[in-house]
């Protein structure tokens, strides 16, 4: 009845943690979302009558595949603190960078086709491409980035490798930043083997302490960097507005594979987006998120450093929503979930499924922007808890 494609799609073990862990009395550390009081509620309630009031037919009309011409602006606007100075030709608006995602399988892969990714990699990419049957190469990672060596060595020996998928920033899952070296490394790498490089980057934004690096998107000479932004992260995930930032060769793909998905994005999203962008502070309403989820940042690696077993290993980002835990390889974090859950009433995801192509189940990853600081310390003491008996067992 259905296709082999569709067959080999899986559902998003995150999402399935998620239906678990939205009980009331879960402390969740699961999902990657942003803390619901500061999202602009008064304010969104007023952009929006506005936005009716003023331009009520056009925001709920058809409007261009490539978006609104004043957010496009401001997006392009944006860019240039990445480094990236640019203009709205070079901008297409999407319906969440989930979207972006979709899109770079859909205009770059064929069946059997091999996508180059960090180690672990973000799960929601994975399953993306894996809709349009590519293969997976992992390559080596650590605290700054893709090492350059094994990059080239997978360059050289995989076969149909189509593009380079990395998030910079403060990744998911592992809350690293890649290094201004790593950056320029990749860039040259891929304009040595003209190589596209797909680069996501929802958090950059959220930095909290230190300089902020430049996007890779910057370091492109020869338009092969896809860079893909979102308001999810800095706004609110619910308006589902994200953007493309490419070379018009590879934007003109995306523009047609979205006229055939989905026509355009939300007109009254994108108006209500560019109209608070209009009237209120964004920098002051970013300012505002990164020092809440610093704080809890703070908190959360406090509480790690208090209560883990001493056998356990963290990252400390520096910005972002995630830290990463590696456990002594005799715990498989996935098989522990369900009895996490019953003992302690605390969500995490296991990080197996970060891993594309398997084999990694000591891991596990952690969110610090959605909980209150109260419940940051209670669940980690009860995580930090449960991983002591499991170490000793």
């Amino acid at each position: 009845m259905f296709s082999k494609r569709v067959d080999g799609v899986k559902a998003s073990e995150i999402r399935e943690i998620l239906k678990l862990a939205a009980r009331n009395d879960i402390i969740s550390f699961a999902g990657g979302l942003p803390a619901p009081e500061l999202f602009p509620v008064e304010k969104m309630k007023e952009v929006s009558r506005y936005v009716l009031d003023n331009m009520g037919e056009e925001a709920l009309q058809y409007s261009p595949t490539e978006g609104y011409v004043p957010l496009r602006d401001f997006i392009a606007g944006r860019m240039a603190k990445t480094g990236y100075p640019t203009n709205r030709d070079e901008i297409l608006i999407i319906s969440g960078s989930q979207q972006g995602l979709d899109f770079a399988g859909k205009i770059f892969l064929n069946p059997g086709d091999t996508v180059l990714c960090e180690s672990p990699t973000y799960l929601g990419a994975v399953n993306a491409f894996r809709a349009y049957e590519g293969n997976f190469r992992e390559v080596d990672t650590d605290d700054e980035g893709m090492i350059p060596e094994d990059l080239e060595k997978a360059l050289k020996e995989t076969d149909n490798v189509k593009f380079i998928y990395v998030i910079p920033d403060f990744q998911n899952p592992s809350g690293r930043t890649w290094s201004l070296e790593r950056r320029k490394a990749l860039i040259e790498l891929a304009g040595k083997y003209r190589i596209p490089v797909v680069e996501d980057n929802p958090y950059g934004e959220l930095i909290f302490e230190g300089e902020r690096q430049p996007s890779i998107k910057s370091l492109d000479t020869e338009g092969l960097v896809m860079f893909l932004g979102t308001f999810s992260k800095t706004f609110a995930p619910g308006l589902r507005i994200g953007w493309i930032c490419a070379s018009p060769e590879i934007l003109s793909k995306c523009i047609m594979v979205k006229q055939s998905s989905d026509v355009q994005s939300s007109s009254i999203s994108q108006r209500e987006i560019a109209v608070f962008m209009e009237k209120y502070d964004f920098e002051e309403h970013v300012e505002t998120i990164k020092k809440t989820y610093k704080k809890r940042r703070d908190l959360m690696m406090e509480s790690i450093e208090k209560y883990f077993p001493e056998e356990a290993k963290w990252t400390y980002p520096s910005g972002g929503l995630f830290t990463w835990v590696v456990v002594p390889e005799s715990i498989d974090t996935k098989e522990l979930m369900e009895r996490t859950l019953e003992e302690t009433k605390v969500a995490y995801v296991p990080g197996a499924s970060f891993f594309p192509n398997g084999g990694v189940h000591n891991t596990l990853r952690l969110n610090f922007s959605n909980m209150p600081e109260d419940k940051i310390v209670e669940g980690i003491r009860r995580l930090g808890d449960l991983l002591k008996k499991e170490i000793a067992l």
